[in-house]
């Protein structure tokens, strides 16, 4: 399960796709032109997305609305971003000592 999670974090338009939806549920009508992809492959990043239980998805008429399932995802992008930032501040150091 852990790494079915990671595998779905570890591609930028399904990070996208979370980022989008941080701040509630939206249709995928509106996800597309927000990242600027193409409606087939947004939604079979989602559908993948949905498989390892990052987001849910709920049909109204025609349009498919997506939210994400634990806000605690955020929390971990946070924690790699921090680490991210640490390895650059590290590097920069390195690299001034050359």
């Amino acid at each position: 399960m852990k790494t079915e999670i990671l595998k779905a974090l570890a591609q930028p338009t399904r990070l996208k796709i979370l980022e989008c939806c941080k701040d509630g549920e939206k249709c995928i009508c509106e996800i597309v032109p927000a990242i600027q992809g193409e409606q087939s492959n947004i939604s079979r990043h989602i559908s993948l997305m949905q498989k390892s239980h990052l987001v849910a998805t709920r049909k109204e008429g025609v349009k498919v609305f997506v939210k994400v399932s634990d806000p605690q995802i955020f929390e971990i992008l946070e924690k790699v971003n921090t680490i991210l930032r640490n390895q650059m501040k590290e590097q920069k150091k390195l690299l001034t000592q050359i």
